[in-house]
């Protein structure tokens, strides 16, 4: 297996996963945004977007989808639910909730706060998705204030998925501050974990 990745973005998710589940793979780690930092990275990724994933013939690109891939191939299902789980819905609905509902608004913010070019910024757009994912927050809230882990009283790849969001809100978005104080509490249990940590730690590739 190989992973492309850039520092703090998505592919931490699968990256994650992969150190959690103690898979073999090989990874690229690259400056961002890949697509004109890393040359010929869009010659392999038309999308020129990060993850990259690769198993065999596999290809894919969509962080938590590959989380899901590992966990469905390679039976990983102590890291996972299967489909007779009676929260297997649930645990669903946390891993697409990740993406679609949490890291989306944050992606529109980092964007109109600080990767368009000066003149193309906007504070005021930047703003209402600031407040839009904090908003987005209010199921997680109620969810976790009585839950160690999201599902199965025990910790799943829909922790890693909702956890790099909540990562990101906090280190990159510096709005971590804004969170409730179960999900703070949440997110530092999750940061505490070693393959976590690990998956945190991998820099640039120099040469």
């Amino acid at each position: 297996m190989k992973l492309w990745h850039c520092e703090a973005a998505r592919s931490l998710r699968p990256l994650w996963a992969l150190e959690e589940m103690g898979l073999d793979f090989e990874l690229t780690t690259m400056p961002f945004p890949p697509r004109y930092a890393h040359p010929g990275f869009k010659e392999l990724n038309p999308l020129g977007t990060i993850p990259y994933f690769t198993d065999g013939d596999v290809v894919m690109t969509e962080s938590t989808a590959i989380c899901l891939y590992l966990v469905e191939k390679y039976e990983r299902y102590e890291f996972g639910l299967e489909k007779d789980h009676p929260e297997y819905a649930d645990y669903l609905n946390w891993l697409f909730q990740s993406d679609a509902t949490f890291t989306f608004p944050q992606a529109i913010y980092l964007r109109y706060s600080r990767f368009e070019t000066k003149e193309r910024q906007s504070p005021q757009v930047a703003e209402d998705y600031r407040k839009w994912y904090l908003a987005r927050l209010r199921w997680l809230d109620a969810h976790i204030e009585s839950r160690e882990y999201l599902c199965a009283a025990r910790f799943t790849i829909a922790d890693m998925a909702v956890g790099y969001a909540l990562y990101l809100g906090h280190a990159m978005l510096k709005i971590g501050d804004d969170y409730s104080p179960q999900v703070k509490d949440y997110l530092a249990r999750l940061e505490q974990r070693p393959a976590f940590q690990r998956a945190v730690a991998y820099r640039v590739d120099t040469g």
